[in-house]
C-alpha cells in the first residue's frame, strides 16, 4: 500500500493555561507519531497518535493521522471509525473524507466509498486522487454486478475472475473472498478454496461464511461427516445462514441415500439399488466427486440388470465428472467387452494401464486386444448362429440347418443378385463348419491365431460343396433338388 499522507500540526487559539499545556503535549505526541510514521514504524506511530487523541480528543487531524496509520497496518475497520470521527469533528476535513472513502473501498463498500469521494470533489472539484478513486469505486460496483449475474448463471469461473479484480481494490473485503472461495469449491478447486477460508478463520474463527466454505470443500471431497460438523458450527454462529442449512440437509440426505443403495446392492436387490442411486443423484448436481461415485455405482447395478448401454452412459457421466476415476473406466471397459465393442474397451483398458501398471490391468488389456483382433475376422459362431460355448452336436445341427437354408440349388429360381448372396452365405457356412468342427483349428481360432497358413480356409482352394457332400454322405457329382414341407418348413433333398 502506498504511504498515506499525514497532516501537519494545526495551531488553535488557547483559552486557558491547562488547555494550552494539553495541546502542547498532544502536539508533541503527534510530532513523535509523525517521526515513527516516516520511519514506517506504524505500531509506534499508532501509540503516539492515540496519546495525542487522549490528550486532545476534539482534534480532527489526530484521528486522521491515526486512521492513516491503521490503513498502513491493514486495520481498515478501525481506520474507518477514526476517519468518520475526523469528519464528524470537521466536515470540511478533505483528507478525512478521502481516507473514509478508501477504507470503504478496501472493505468492499463501493457505494459508501463513492459518497465519500463525492464529498471531496464538492470541496475540491479538481482533486485528482478523488477523481481516480471515484472511478475505482464505479468499477468495483460493476464487478459486483457482473459477479452476481455470473453466479446466477452458474458461470463460476467468471465470478472468480471478477472477484480477483475486485480484491485488487477491496483487499480487506471478506464478502468478496468468501464468494471467490465458494466458487472455487464449486469448480472443484478445493485446496485454493480452503486456503482462502482458512485465512479468514485465522483472523475471525467465528466467521460463519468461512466455516460454511470449509464445510463445502469437505462435502465436495466426499468427506461428508466432517463437512456436516462445519455446517453445524456455521449455523451456531449464524442460525439464519441459509446456504449452510441447505448444504447440511443435502449432505445428510446424500449420505443416507448412498448408504441405503449400497446396502440394497449387497443384498442383491439391484433394482432397488439402481433406484436409490438415481434418487441420490438428484439431490445435489454440484457434488462432483460423490456424484461420480453414484454414477459408477448405478452403472454396476445396471450391469447386473443387463442394462449395459445405460451402464456405459453412467460410466461416461462419472468420467466426465472425474477423469481420474479408475473404477469408472474399468466398469465401462467391461460393459464394452460384454457388448462386443472391443475397440472402446481397449482404449479404456489402455487408459487404466497407463495410470496403474498392475499385472491385473495388463491382463485385462491383453484380453481386450485379443478379442479385438478376433472380432476383425469372420465370426464363425455368428455365421452358424451358435454361442461360443456350443457343443459339437450343436455345431453340426447348426451347420445342417444353415447349409440347407443357403444351398445354391434351393435358390436356382431367384434373381441373380439373390443367388450370388446365398452362394456367398453357403460358402461362409462351410468355412465356419470346417474350422469349428476340427478341435485343433477351433482352439487356434478361439485363441485368435491366424488360420490362413495352417490348413484353414483362405477361400482359394476351399469348396463348400465338398463339405456339404461329405457331411450329408452324398456320392460323386450330381446336383440336389429341394422341396419344403407345408407342415413344418423342413427342407428335403435328394442327390441327382
Amino acid at each position: 500500500m502506498a504511504a498515506v499522507d499525514i497532516d501537519v500540526p494545526v495551531e488553535t487559539e488557547p483559552k486557558i493555561h491547562n488547555v494550552v499545556d494539553l495541546e502542547r503535549q498532544a502536539e508533541g505526541f503527534k510530532e513523535q507519531g509523525n517521526a515513527f510514521y516516516s520511519n514506517k514504524d506504524y505500531s509506534e506511530a499508532f501509540n503516539y497518535y492515540t496519546k495525542a487523541i487522549d490528550a486532545c480528543p476534539k482534534n480532527a487531524s489526530y484521528y486522521g493521522n491515526r486512521a492513516a496509520t491503521l490503513m498502513m497496518l491493514c486495520r481498515f475497520r478501525e481506520a474507518l471509525e477514526d476517519s468518520q470521527q475526523a469528519v464528524r469533528l470537521d466536515d470540511c476535513f478533505m483528507k478525512g473524507h478521502l481516507r473514509e472513502g478508501k477504507c470503504h473501498l478496501s472493505l468492499g463498500n463501493a457505494m459508501a466509498a463513492g459518497r465519500s469521494f463525492q464529498k471531496v470533489l464538492e470541496l475540491e472539484p479538481s482533486n485528482k486522487e478523488a477523481l481516480q478513486e471515484n472511478k475505482n469505486a464505479s468499477t468495483l460496483m460493476e464487478l459486483e454486478r457482473m459477479a452476481d449475474l455470473s453466479f446466477e448463471k452458474r458461470d463460476f469461473r467468471k465470478v472468480v475472475y471478477c472477484m480477483d479484480r475486485a480484491l485488487a481494490w477491496a483487499s480487506a473485503c471478506h464478502r468478496f473472498k468468501i464468494l471467490k472461495a465458494e466458487c472455487l469449491a464449486l469448480l472443484g478447486r478445493y485446496p485454493e478454496a480452503q486456503s482462502v477460508a482458512s485465512d479468514i478463520l485465522r483472523m475471525d474463527s467465528t466467521n460463519a461464511d468461512a466455516l460454511y466454505v470449509r464445510g463445502l470443500c469437505l462435502y465436495y471431497e466426499d468427506c461428508i461427516d466432517k463437512a456436516v460438523q462445519f455446517f453445524v458450527q456455521a449455523l451456531r454462529m449464524a442460525p439464519d445462514h441459509e446456504k449452510a442449512r441447505l448444504a447440511c440437509r443435502n449432505a445428510k440426505a446424500l449420505k443416507a441415500k448412498k448408504e441405503e443403495g449400497n446396502q440394497m446392492f449387497k443384498s442383491c436387490n439391484y433394482e432397488a439399488a439402481y433406484q436409490l442411486y438415481t434418487e441420490a443423484l438428484a439431490i445435489d448436481p454440484n457434488n462432483i466427486k460423490t456424484n461420480a461415485k453414484l454414477y459408477c455405482n448405478r452403472a454396476t447395478a445396471g450391469a447386473k440388470l443387463k442394462k449395459l448401454n445405460q451402464a456405459i452412459e453412467d460410466c461416461t457421466s462419472a468420467i466426465k465428472l472425474d477423469d481420474t476415476y479408475i473404477k469408472a473406466y474399468l466398469r465401462r471397459a467391461q460393459c464394452y467387452m460384454d457388448t462386443e465393442q472391443y475397440e472402446e474397451a481397449v482404449r479404456d483398458y489402455e487408459k487404466v494401464y497407463q495410470t496403474e501398471k498392475t499385472s491385473e490391468h495388463k491382463h485385462l488389456l491383453k484380453n481386450a486386444q485379443l478379442e479385438l483382433k478376433k472380432s476383425k475376422r469372420k465370426d464363425y459362431y455368428k455365421v452358424l448362429g451358435v454361442g461360443k460355448n456350443a457343443t459339437d452336436d450343436e455345431i453340426k445341427k447348426a451347420y445342417r440347418k444353415r447349409a440347407l437354408m443357403h444351398h445354391p440349388d434351393r435358390h436356382s429360381s431367384a434373381t441373380p443378385e439373390i443367388q450370388k448372396e446365398e452362394e456367398k452365405k453357403f460358402k461362409e457356412v462351410g468355412e465356419a463348419f470346417t474350422v469349428l468342427s476340427d478341435p485343433k483349428k477351433k482352439v487356434r481360432y478361439d485363441n485368435g491365431h491366424d488360420l490362413d497358413n495352417d490348413g484353414g480356409c483362405d477361400g482359394r482352394d476351399f469348396d463348400a460343396n465338398n463339405i456339404f457332400r461329405a457331411f450329408f454322405g452324398g456320392g460323386h457329382g450330381g446336383g440336389f433338388s429341394f422341396d419344403s414341407s407345408p407342415d413344418n418348413g423342413n427342407f428335403f433333398f435328394q442327390f441327382g
